[in-house]
């Protein structure tokens, strides 16, 4: 029997993930700080979430993993399964069950199995293949587009969703060097997978006006990537959600 599936915007990278009667959060961020800004609502604080099976974390960076926020939310035992680095980062905040995860590495939580995939980025990163009853969702933090993401289906076969970061975030200041994959990178991942479904993330984000002027590049616009979806492969569906926008995933 194949579950229910339904994805619900956070922000940002932040997302809730509801397969059957089970939801994982992504990268939690609920809070601002200096040159980083979701330029966008975010649609739920940790108080306001609901009950979590599971919570992943691809890599350390405050946009995807800001724990001290989100150790407001009351269960310290949700199973958490990280990137390597973002263990003892979780631990000090005060959660108990945190699992790491290398490329490749697979963890069980109930009825849903996490594969750990490869990312790269600014800092050690993984992604991840989230499946169950009958379900699967790739979720791909800020990675740029690197070969062994084109061989995701070949290792675990079809995906409902594709959650793609499509911003191609430069560092101005490190020689305009990119480390997220962009809205054509983004396209041309989706072309190869072939989801049933494909939901751009990582876009409306913002280092402020003087970060974005001195230290940061971006597109902001989750339209390029629908554009260049379409074009690169028409057969497969592309929604932008709104932050609180809950999406139901037919079967």
């Amino acid at each position: 029997m194949t579950e229910s599936l339904a994805i619900t915007r956070v922000t940002h990278a932040c997302h809730l993930i509801e397969i059957g009667d089970l939801t994982v959060l992504t990268d939690p961020w609920f809070s601002s700080k200096p040159f980083y800004h979701s330029g966008e609502p975010i649609a739920f604080q940790p108080e306001q979430l609901p009950h979590l099976d599971a919570v992943v974390i691809s890599h350390e960076h405050y946009d995807h993993c800001d724990l001290k926020a989100f150790s407001r939310y009351a269960d310290k035992d949700v199973p958490m399964i990280v990137a390597g680095p973002v263990v003892e980062m979780a631990k000090k905040v005060g959660f108990t069950n945190v699992t790491p995860l290398e490329k490749w590495e697979t963890a069980q939580v109930g009825d849903l199995t996490f594969n750990a995939a490869p990312g790269e980025h600014g800092v050690y990163e993984v992604t991840y293949v989230i499946s169950g009853g009958g379900r699967s969702v790739y979720f791909a933090g800020d990675t740029l587009l690197i070969p062994e993401l084109r061989t995701l289906t070949d290792r675990f076969g079809p995906l409902d969703v594709t959650l793609l970061p499509v911003n191609g975030l430069h560092i101005r200041m490190d020689h305009n060097r990119q480390v997220v994959m962009n809205a054509e990178e983004a396209a041309e991942l989706t072309s190869v997978l072939k989801p049933k479904l494909a939901i751009p993330q990582h876009y409306a984000f913002t280092g402020g006006p003087i970060g974005d002027r001195l230290f940061l590049k971006s597109d902001k616009d989750p339209s390029l990537y629908v554009d260049a979806a379409r074009r690169l492969v028409p057969d497969v569906p592309v929604k932008v959600i709104d932050p609180g926008e809950r999406l139901t995933i037919d079967a």
